[in-house]
């Protein structure tokens, strides 16, 4: 039964829900809520603000003696409510705490190839640079989802993608590279054979950063301004003490084998103990200040700035006893080398709670999880999680600060230079043989056929390849230094973005689809347009039959209209419907609808149209654009009467004379992707942004005037989606194509040129399959690929989770969330806490042995595909009043008061602090059995309803 149920039947704290329920039980009606859709659309799209995340100030201290300090530039984070704001913080959860980019999802050639057969190549590009490419055949998860995954070394740093596998297409190397935008070479790619390049490639892998950490710990007394002084603390307080063994685990530093994060374990020159825990995979080392070496005749106390005041990240704790009368912190208290975030904790004893504020740079981009408001923690098992991934996130962000970022791509491009000056003499040796490492195919296919003869030769070679792969993985593991993030937590949350069952199964083809109320109106080819209740207790009502056949359409529930795109031929155009005649329509039974009886709801000047967009961001006036071919028709919903007469109270059957058109503008190409943002004040400054042939243009709306935003340098476009993302009031477009996903801020101004220039705010990022749809629900951005989503933090496009999902086909997204699969509706292995595409992947098949993949049909099985639900109020964590009363309600009541389930939804499992040595090695020795085939694997028993795995 789909949760969302609970929220209408009795989890309202008003109480308004409830006695709506009694009056559907009564058999009485009421109408369909009007204010939900765009306070639902205001979530998802947008208005949101970096100052979740702080705002940059300059900080200048003076020490005791009133000497100013070093003055810095810092990005405060205080998440406090009682500072002038005018912005409403959202409303923090725990599931909102998220890993950025963890290594389970990045660290692609230790997790999916190192111990695998796959291929290797390397090249020179145009400008003569370096590069290898990496290719292995996998399957997602063992969900049946074979798919290609390829690594592109460059000197600028890696790329990763992920390419659907066809049985009937082999891929090469060149149409590999062509997805990157790597067209044109100086020396075409050619495969090296010798099993010794997965070192070498690992160790390529290992300049994106350690997978462990080491952060400072640094006590402050009531009162103290100075480094001199936080340094000379000998020892901590009863209140520290709590908060040290809340990190982590005391150890003993005297041969201790784990990771050590500089400190000494043989000789004591570092103190007797520190603070240790595993986190999430991640070994993490606490330098405590209280516990490095203390020296009474040196003031400064060298030896321990030696190690805090080199941490990147630098937490600096104070005592607070009722009212907070201590001297503000200040990151120039303290004379660190490269420290570049602190987080001051404050341990308020009266309310045994803890309060935190970060500092970062100004050039570490931003990083969450975003404070709460206030930024007060009671629960102290809830803080360490926020303050632990708040400090991993934040080292990472660091790393692609400009003076890192710099340094690891020296590095990089000395190691691919110095590989690449290994393998030249390779490349000369002619003929080809088994010494050599080098094969002398170019651009040859990714699986390459192998003569009978060398059938032999090529399965030892292979053996011998997979045989040190597999060393090289047990030893990084043993070592401590590999990506098993999952493996060693014992987390079970369910997160925001998992599923719930809207529709078991759905036996026709969805084209395109839309909530209405608490159900799902669907077009389909082969049936018209269905209506499917959230209940399911009546089968799918058909609403329009299969003479409409409808391409785009959108619910606008408080407007009360259905608009629709069919397109059949030449007869392509727009149609617009009262939802309340359709509405009436089901409930009295009425025959279902034709194109035939629909004529008097087409726009006639729209005939041809092939694309159409609306405005969806609390726009005061409905507006349409229209393409056909190179012009654009814009559309206008004409302002409800003077006297008061909404649409609601209109008597004819058709909405089509509220309609009236404005302008036609030419473009000079047919676009493919349109999307309306709105201005600021929307007199002459709405825009439209259009996508055609290899580049975004801002059209004005008053004047048809065209503005380069965003110029694609690809031989090949695949254009996705232009999002409207609206930050602190101002426009901005998410532009979508390829892999790429770019965010522009757009300010366009009344009558004249939009500001469209590079602004600090602008990133973008890569996806790692191609999109086929996009989706924005603040915070996140979730891309849709054939098999898989993906999804990633809107503030700066970090990656925090990858869901399985076979078959997928995103239908609908204006409100909640609804897609396609053939995903089984109870499918095992959805834990967050556990990695298990860990388990053995089929190994890339040589050319004489393809693979044979499950296929997602068992024998005499018919096509079944089911329709999922992410309800939005899930993912944007903020408490949305939901549209009560669906079109077909009326029919279902008698069947409500069963529906709704008896308990609260199933809860994660809690998890431990924190791991000991003695674990992390049977972890090593279960891993190590696991690579040798000697055990099976151990299965996660929660269940729920949408197969995911971490990619």
């Amino acid at each position: 039964m789909n949760s969302d149920i609970n929220v209408y039947l009795g989890r309202d704290k008003t109480g308004i829900m409830r006695k709506r329920a009694l009056l559907l039980r009564k058999g009485c009606s009421f109408e369909i809520s009007s204010s939900s859709a765009s306070e639902d659309l205001g979530c998802r799209r947008g208005d949101f603000s970096r100052k979740h995340y702080g705002s940059v100030e300059l900080l200048i201290s003076s020490d005791a003696d009133g000497a100013i300090q070093r003055a810095g530039r810092f990005r405060v984070e205080n998440g406090s409510s009682d500072e002038p704001m005018d912005y409403t913080p959202g409303i923090w959860r725990r599931t909102d705490v998220h890993l950025e980019n963890p290594e389970y999802h990045t660290r692609w050639f230790f997790k999916y190839f190192l111990g695998k057969v796959h291929q290797n190549y390397i090249g020179t590009d145009a400008e003569k640079n370096p590069f290898y490419l990496s290719v292995v055949l996998s399957d997602q998860n063992n969900q049946r989802v074979p798919q290609y995954r390829a690594i592109l070394w460059r000197k600028t740093g890696t790329l990763k993608i992920s390419l659907p596998y066809s049985p009937t297409k082999t891929l090469s190397v060149k149409s590999i590279l062509s997805a990157m935008n790597l067209d044109r070479f100086e020396k075409g790619p050619r495969e090296i054979l010798n099993p010794e390049i997965q070192k070498d490639l690992l160790v390529l892998e290992e300049q994106e950063g350690s997978v462990n950490f080491k952060f400072g710990v640094l006590y402050a007394k009531d009162g103290q301004l100075t480094d001199d002084e936080m340094f000379s603390n000998e020892t901590g307080s009863e209140s520290f003490d709590k908060f040290i063994n809340l990190l982590g685990d005391t150890i003993s530093l005297q041969g201790w084998a784990g990771y050590r994060g500089g400190l000494d374990t043989k000789n004591d020159t570092t103190g007797m103990n520190s603070i240790y825990t595993v986190y999430q995979g991640h070994e993490l080392m606490f330098h405590v200040s209280t516990m490095l070496p203390y020296s009474k005749e040196n003031k400064q106390q060298v030896e321990r700035k030696r190690h805090i005041g080199n941490d990147i990240v630098t937490i600096v704790f104070q005592f607070q006893e009722g009212e907070d009368t201590s001297p503000s912190f200040k990151p120039s208290m303290i004379r660190s080398h490269f420290t570049h975030i602190f987080a001051l904790v404050r341990y308020n004893s009266q309310n045994d709670s803890y309060r935190l504020k970060i500092f970062s740079e100004e050039s570490v981009p931003l990083f969450g999880p975003p404070l709460p408001s206030p930024p007060v923690f009671t629960d102290h098992q809830e803080f360490r999680d926020f303050l632990l991934v708040k400090l991993i996130n934040g080292e990472k962000a660091t790393l692609e600060t400009p003076t890192f970022a710099q340094k690891r791509q020296r590095t990089l491009d000395m190691l691919i230079r110095s590989l690449y000056q290994d393998l030249i003499p390779d490349l000369h040796k002619v003929p080809f043989s088994p010494q050599n490492m080098l094969n002398r195919r170019s651009f040859s296919d990714v699986l390459p056929e192998s003569p009978k003869s060398a059938r032999k030769k090529e399965e030892a070679r292979q053996a011998e390849f997979v045989r040190i792969g597999q060393a090289l993985k047990l030893k990084t593991i043993v070592r401590g230094d590999a990506p098993t993030s999952l493996v060693t937590t014992g987390l079970c949350r369910k997160e925001p973005w998992e599923s719930q069952s809207f529709c078991s199964t759905f036996s026709y083809e969805t084209v395109c689809a839309d909530s209405w109320g608490q159900s799902l109106l669907v077009a389909t080819e082969a049936a018209g347009v269905m209506m499917i209740d959230d209940a399911q207790v009546l089968p799918p009502v058909q609403v329009f039959d299969k003479t409409m056949v409808v391409k785009q359409m959108h619910v606008l529930e408080p407007q009360d209209l259905l608009i629709t795109r069919t397109d059949k031929g030449k007869d392509a155009r727009l149609y617009v419907f009262r939802l309340n005649m359709l509405k009436r329509g089901l409930e009295e039974r009425q025959l279902v609808r034709t194109k035939c009886d629909s004529r008097e709801n087409k726009l006639e000047k729209t005939k041809g149209c092939h694309l159409y967009s609306i405005n969806t961001h609390h726009g005061s006036e409905l507006r349409i654009v229209a393409a056909i071919r190179n012009k654009l028709l814009l559309i206008t919903r004409k302002q409800p009467r003077p006297d008061g007469m909404g649409t609601l109270g209109a008597t004819t059957d058709s909405p089509v004379d509220q309609f009236q058109y404005i302008r036609e503008i030419c473009l000079c190409e047919t676009p493919v992707v349109m999307a309306l943002v709105d201005g600021p004040t929307g007199e002459n400054d709405n825009m439209i942004c259009v996508a055609y042939k290899h580049q975004f243009d801002l059209i004005n709306e008053s004047t048809g005037d065209a503005y380069r935003l965003h110029h694609v340098d690809a031989n090949r476009v695949n254009f996705v989606a232009a999002i409207d993302v609206y930050e602190d009031g101002e426009a901005g477009l998410l532009l979508c194509y390829n892999y790429i996903c770019s965010y522009k801020r757009v300010c366009p101004f009344n009558g004249s040129t939009p500001m469209i220039q590079s602004n600090a705010s602008d990133f973008h990022f890569s996806w790692n399959q191609m999109p086929n749809a996009i989706v924005c629900a603040f915070p996140y951005i979730l891309a849709f690929t054939t098999d898989s989503i993906e999804i990633r933090l809107v503030v700066n496009g970090n990656l925090v989770y990858t869901a399985v999902v076979p078959e997928l086909q995103l239908t609908a997204s204006r409100s909640d969330i609804y897609f396609v699969s053939s995903a089984p509706v109870n499918s095992a292995s959805n834990c967050s806490s556990r990695d298990t595409s860990s388990q053995s992947s089929p190994q890339t098949p040589t050319g004489y042995e393809m693979p044979v993949f499950p296929s997602p049909l068992g024998d005499g099985e018919a096509q079944c595909k089911h329709i999922f639900k992410i309800p939005l109020s899930n993912l944007v964590g903020r408490s949305i009043e939901r549209p009560l009363k669906s079109p077909l309600v009326n029919k279902v009541v008698t069947g409500l008061t069963a529906q709704v389930p008896a308990g609260p939804l199933m809860q994660g499992a809690s998890h431990t602090l924190s791991l000991s040595r003695m674990e992390i090695k049977e972890i090593a020795s279960r891993t190590r059995k696991e690579l040798l085939g000697e055990t099976p694997r151990l299965e996660c028993t929660y269940t729920p309803l949408t197969t995911h795995t971490h990619t």
